[in-house]
């Protein structure tokens, strides 16, 4: 732990100096002869591991610099669709709608997997809180409103839970974390399917929101008695209580590399081809239900081939090499069965 603490305090203080999603530079502050930048935008949820891949990239080929904003998955598509940027990265696979806006063949290509988790602000409390998705999603519906209510009471027996009222923390933008999260509510609660749905952005029934998982990680620790939800690296950095959620198969799963790998085990045999795939509330035993992939978004014929060609040779190394920074920071890395897939549809990728 103290390790993992030490590496995300490390990607914070470069994204700090950096300004907050800013180019990635060489160690020596300079921009070589000849550079090839290429610039991005997207989700915030692989934001603090996608740092550290641009800037190792960076040390291994002082030439190419990628420029990354960290801006949310909602962001990330519109900028790619309108070809501001030269790829982008979201926490959804973009819909058939989506897609058909762009003007040009856009593939999805999974990066690693993460989990969001439900993290909260009860003072004193040292006992990790269980959840189950249909009170998770009675609390943001505004059916619940307080941490004593007795369906909270009922699946933490023996924990002091607090009368106060809950104050509920959401996304205030557009973001793939929010579309994981609301993908699982969706799942598990046919109220919250009706009346809110899945989407990157809902109309919220309750609560407060914060810009990105920064956003909301400051709000909740702010905010006593609050809860809300973000990528589990953002929990870690900023040493928040996160809760066990109970997944399909009954048990209470606590999010870390080993049940997020768990459910994207549970996904591969019916892979599709094309990448776009939920697994969120996995059947598998030993799962963390609220998982995901997250894909970085490129034109299957890049305008800029030169570039489209630098970073199919950087998504290579990512797919490989870059998969060991994964659970130091907090994330689970592919299957090692998927990988193989994406390297065979870089291949689609026209660089000349």
């Amino acid at each position: 732990m103290k390790k993992l603490i030490a590496i995300l305090a490390a990607v914070v203080l470069t994204a700090a100096c950096g300004g907050g999603g800013g180019p990635v530079r060489p160690p020596d502050g300079g921009t070589p002869t000849g550079t090839n930048q290429i610039s991005g935008a997207g989700a915030t949820f692989p934001y603090p591991i996608y740092s550290k891949w641009f800037s190792d990239y960076n040390k291994l080929h002082p030439n190419v610099e990628i420029n990354y904003q960290s801006i949310g998955s909602g962001g990330g598509i519109r900028q790619l669709i309108e070809r501001t940027v030269f790829f982008g990265a979201s926490d959804q696979p973009m819909t058939d709608e989506m897609l058909a806006k762009a003007p040009a063949p856009i593939l999805h290509f999974p990066t690693v997997l993460g989990a969001v988790v439900p993290v909260y602000n009860i003072e004193g409390l040292s006992t990790q809180i269980k959840f189950t998705g249909p009170i998770l999603a009675d609390i943001f519906l505004g059916k619940i409103t307080r941490w004593n209510d007795p369906a909270l009471a009922k699946i933490n027996p023996g924990v002091s839970l607090p009368s106060g009222t809950i104050t509920v923390v959401h996304r205030s933008d557009g973001s793939g974390t929010t579309f994981v999260w609301v993908d699982y509510l969706s799942k598990i609660s046919p109220e919250w399917k009706q009346k809110v749905g899945a989407s990157s952005s809902v109309n919220w029934p309750v609560g407060v929101g914060g810009k990105g998982n920064e956003g909301v990680a400051g709000l909740v620790k702010q905010t006593p008695a609050s809860l809300g939800y973000v990528e589990l690296v953002y929990a870690l950095q900023n040493k928040i209580s996160y809760g066990a959620v109970q997944n399909e198969a009954g048990e209470f799963v606590s999010p870390e590399v080993k049940s997020v790998t768990a459910a994207a085990a549970g996904a591969m045999p019916t892979m599709p081809k094309d990448f776009r795939v939920s697994i969120t509330n996995s059947p598998g035993q030993g799962a963390y239900p609220i998982s995901s992939f997250t894909w970085i978004l490129l034109y299957e014929s890049p305008d800029d081939k030169a570039k489209g060609q630098t970073l199919n040779d950087f998504m290579k190394w990512a797919l490989t090499d870059g998969q060991k920074a994964a659970a130091d920071l907090g994330y689970a890395p592919l299957p090692e069965e998927m990988v193989p897939m994406e390297l065979e549809q870089l291949n689609r990728i026209k660089v000349q």
